[in-house]
């Protein structure tokens, strides 16, 4: 099992999220050949962000982790499109009025095929601990 814990963070020189996991996809690409791969994390980013002449891109992202044949669970289970998603992962600053998807969990395509439950926590529980909420993915092994 190779996993990446992802938690990215805005860069100095600009306001792209996303720059830091392109990067690193790119740098260990190699490890993401490998069969059972997961990256989870906050990724901060979602394809409602997307500027188009940006290589580095949420949407990019996933179609690179397409080639690898890494996709993502919530997505995949769910059924939803990159950026219309219903559940959200982050209510900014703890307010329900500021909803996002920028949690994921990817997978291998060998794992994505043994998912058993894909799952957002609720505002109304979590938001007391963070503005955040978990995403659990369960895969039968």
């Amino acid at each position: 099992m190779t996993v990446f814990a992802i938690w990215s963070q805005k860069p100095e020189k600009h306001d792209c999220y996303t720059e830091q996991v392109w990067n690193a996809v790119h740098f260990y690409s190699n490890l993401l050949d490998n069969d059972n791969v997961i990256l989870a994390g906050d990724f901060n980013s979602n394809s409602i962000w997307d500027r188009p002449n940006r290589i580095y891109n949420h949407t990019n992202l996933v179609d690179y982790l397409k080639t690898k044949n890494i996709l993502s669970a919530y997505h995949y289970f769910h059924n939803q499109i990159q950026g219309q998603e219903k559940d959200n992962t982050l209510f900014m600053h703890r307010k329900i009025d500021r909803p996002y998807h920028i949690d994921y969990c990817f997978a291998s395509s060998n794992l994505i095929d043994k998912l058993k439950n894909v799952e957002v926590g609720n505002y109304e529980t979590w938001t007391k601990h963070s503005d955040h909420k978990p995403l659990t993915v369960t895969i039968d092994l």
